[in-house]
């Protein structure tokens, strides 16, 4: 009888707990409800339209590039230029069409071209390539803001590959230059430009992002351009770029963009190796093209060399094939004036190591008339040096 008894007092009892639990349960509910709806009212909690929704990841999507963009954009322009070359036609130095047909010279044609610039003065001076606009009859410069105007070559100059330009502009955008000296290996490279002329399409430049991919390099070129003291990047350079800046993270001009390695004769895109002239360097030349115009490269060494192989090396009891021996001396020019004989073997210029025929021709080309340099040579095994005044011809 007590067990029945005890029985049905604990069925009782959870009766009652599982009561409790349930009317607990149900007054935290409603109080929530009442508590959100308390709190839910306008004042407190804001509904945000679609339009400040996007605002708000707009602001989420900012970052240390997308500002040096902004800042940096409208000082940036697209060139046009157009340029007379002179053309021969083979098909009339031949014999016998030469008999029907005289003797045509060569002919005009007018050639058109397309790069990138960037204003450096609120006043219109514009730097650029000499490639682009160097040997320009007509140059356009297209702005931002999509007006077209002419500009003016103020001076140029074929071995270093700048050029300066002037517009006839007031208050305009314009870019600081940093020191291209303590650009690091690895930090943040923006190229902005006009590739294959893209710029005309929406008055805006292209923007590509990479890295420092080396600094101080030297690129081997045709003709007399001496592209030394280069920044890599292998942020992305295509035709139409050259001429553009290259940036650093706080928006400043660290180099311009000149060239680019394609990977071979089938391709003319970006394969993440492009150089772009220091900056240093490019002010340099900038100053001297602004203050006269051109620069004075008009001078002949008078001497020719070959580099030094292994049967050289050799030959003369060399430790390593390296340096360049003279072949020819011009009677009565500089080299012979200053005591330059055949078979000296070069192996240093004013101060730096000849290593190769490169080294040497670098050096050379990027003179000026009026530049001294030191030669330092060997002759019967000992070594001496000469020096040579560069005079204008």
């Amino acid at each position: 009888m007590e067990n029945v008894l005890n029985h049905k007092s604990y069925k009782k009892n959870f009766v009652v707990v599982l009561v409790i639990v349930v009317t607990l349960i149900v007054s935290m509910i409603a109080g929530g409800f009442l508590i959100g709806k308390y709190f839910s009212n306008e004042k407190n909690v804001p509904v945000l339209s679609k339009e400040q929704l996007n605002e708000n990841v707009s602001e989420d999507r900012k970052n240390a590039i997308t500002s040096v963009v902004s800042k940096v954009s409208d000082a940036i322009v697209g060139i046009n230029v157009e340029e007379v070359r002179e053309v021969r036609n083979p098909f009339y130095d031949d014999p016998f069409f030469r008999q029907f047909f005289g003797d045509i010279g060569p002919q005009k044609q007018v050639v058109r071209g397309l790069g990138s610039g960037f204003i450096i003065s609120p006043d219109g001076y514009i730097l650029t390539n000499d490639h682009v606009a160097g040997n320009a009859t007509k140059i356009s410069v297209t702005l931002t803001t999509g007006e077209t105007v002419q500009a003016e070559l103020i001076g140029s100059d074929q071995v270093s590959d700048v050029a300066l330009l002037k517009i006839d502009k007031k208050n305009l955008p314009y870019l600081e230059f940093a020191n291209s000296d303590n650009v690091l290996i690895g930090e943040w490279a923006i190229a902005f430009g006009n590739p294959f002329g893209l710029f005309e399409i929406n008055d805006k430049p292209t923007v590509t992002v990479g890295v420092v991919s080396a600094t101080n390099m030297s690129v081997t070129a045709e003709g007399r351009r001496v592209y030394k003291d280069m920044i890599q990047t292998d942020a992305s350079i295509n035709s139409g770029n050259s001429g553009g800046p290259l940036v650093d993270i706080e928006g400043k001009v660290i180099g311009m963009n000149t060239i680019i390695y394609t990977g071979g004769s089938f391709s003319s895109g970006s394969i993440g190796v492009g150089f772009a002239i220091s900056i240093n360097r490019v002010v340099n030349i900038m100053n001297e093209l602004k203050a006269k115009g051109s620069i004075d490269r008009n001078f002949n060494v008078g001497f020719n060399i070959q580099p030094v192989d292994e049967r050289i090396a050799q030959y003369y009891e060399l430790e390593k094939a390296e340096g360049v021996i003279v072949t020819q001396i011009l009677r009565g020019g500089l080299a012979d004036r200053a005591g330059l004989k055949p078979e000296d073997i070069i192996i240093g210029v004013n101060g730096k190591p000849v290593r190769n025929q490169q080294d040497l021709v670098y050096v050379i080309n990027d003179s000026r008339v009026g530049d001294v340099l030191i030669l330092k040579i060997l002759r019967d095994g000992d070594e001496r040096e000469i020096e040579m005044t560069l005079e204008g011809q």
